[in-house]
């Protein structure tokens, strides 16, 4: 049975989760891998168009992850940072949070580069809250 998003009970896992993704963006911005390896619990899955990459443990996220972002993603040519632009809880318990989102690449100038709806699923593991899926359609 899916809780609702509105529990009192669950109002801390809404605020850790939301919490978790923030620091997730600031990380990724940064490109700050280890503040990025704290955002997440393992293993770690990111599905996308056509792949699904699985992060197994902590010290696999590497600069390469960003740099072949940086040069095979079309979409990323001019990138500069990453930005929420909605969040909104589907289900939540007091140990998961779904959250599906839309998230928007800009330019330096602040400009658009695009946007991609995604789902992150983040949950609390050992007393340790981390983004566990995500799943958009970004390269």
């Amino acid at each position: 049975m899916q809780e609702s998003p509105s529990s009192d009970n669950n109002a801390a896992a809404v605020a850790a989760a939301m919490q978790c993704l923030d620091a997730f963006m600031a990380a990724w911005n940064a490109q700050d891998i280890k503040a990025l390896e704290e955002t997440m619990n393992f293993p770690h899955v990111r599905l996308n168009r056509a792949n699904a990459l699985t992060i197994s443990a902590r010290g696999e996220v590497t600069q390469d992850t960003f740099d072949k972002l940086n040069r095979d993603a079309p979409s990323l040519q001019g990138w500069h940072h990453s930005g929420w632009d909605k969040r909104d809880i589907v289900a939540v318990s007091t140990n998961k949070v779904h959250v599906q989102t839309r998230f928007v690449r800009y330019r330096a100038d602040g400009s658009v580069l695009s946007t991609f709806d995604s789902l992150y699923i983040v949950t609390e593991e050992n007393g340790h809250w981390g983004v566990r899926f995500r799943s958009s359609f970004a390269p």
